[in-house]
């Protein structure tokens, strides 16, 4: 579908930027508006290692599905998933049922209409602060054939949750999911006390599209994540856990506040 046919979606305005369409404009996808793209332009003007960090982000999200089928999982359940391109978890594990949800209903439907009718897909309406009570849907677990020794999936969604509401995900999944099963999920950081009218600019621009921002230390994060436990690998920087040379982020990609994300997979024990 390209973007003449989504903006026969119902309920779009391709005028008004979106933060889902944002997110495939930078990412290089052709799922957007010109507004979108304006919106994309300016925040990328403000901290322009956007690009980089969130196609790295990508690239985990495909990393750890490759890692998740290596150890023979054959479903998929993702948060806050935007919309579901070309190089989403469903085209690295395409033997997998792949779940996918999202609260905003403009992307529902976007997402919906790119998928089409694959029996093994779909995509469903989640807010993440309900994660569990959405877990336990007679629907969801249809989709899932009963299974809760699954791969899940929260990319780059930490941010956008408070520390209570980031709590409270982590135990809901970890209290639904069976024993083996195991969490994607990244964590933004930045040196504390450190901000720049550039950053304060960008952060605004998630809150004109109706996002909250929030950073945590990575210490935070972990303790955030409750009963959950770390992989073998870790929780390390996402240049190492997509196997990215040393060197390859730079002090410039940190604009002068220190920031590094980070890529785990956990694991209920």
């Amino acid at each position: 579908m390209d973007s003449n046919e989504l903006a026969r979606v119902p309920g779009i305005n391709p005028n008004v930027p979106d933060a889902s369409r944002v997110y495939d404009y930078i990412l290089g996808g052709s799922h957007n508006f010109e507004a979108d793209r304006q919106a994309a332009e300016f925040m990328l003007s403000l901290v322009p290692s956007t690009r980089k960090w969130l196609r790295m982000l990508r690239a985990c999200l495909q990393t750890a599905a490759r890692r998740m089928a290596a150890d023979g999982f054959k479903h998929w359940v993702d948060f806050a998933s935007g919309l579901p391109t070309a190089d989403h978890v469903h085209t690295v594990m395409p033997d997998a049922r792949v779940l996918y949800s999202d609260i905003n209903a403009l992307t529902i439907d976007s997402a919906r209409y790119l998928l089409g009718d694959s029996p093994r897909v779909k995509y469903m309406e989640c807010d993440v602060r309900g994660a569990g009570e959405f877990l336990r849907r007679p629907d969801v677990e249809t989709f899932l054939e009963g299974q809760r020794k699954v791969a899940l999936g929260a990319n780059a969604i930490t941010v956008f949750l408070s520390a209570e509401e980031n709590r409270k995900f982590f135990r809901d999944l970890y209290d639904w999911a069976a024993p083996g099963s195991k969490l994607f999920t990244t964590f933004e950081t930045k040196e504390a006390g450190l901000t720049t009218p550039k950053w304060e600019q960008f952060v605004g621009m998630f809150q004109k599209m109706g996002e909250s921002f929030h950073l945590y230390s990575l210490p935070e994060y972990l303790d955030l994540c409750g009963p959950w436990a770390q992989d073998r690998m870790g929780v390390v920087p996402v240049s190492e856990f997509i196997g990215l040379p040393p060197g390859h982020i730079t002090e410039e990609d940190r604009e002068d506040i220190g920031i590094e994300f980070y890529a785990v997979i956990l694991e209920k024990r």
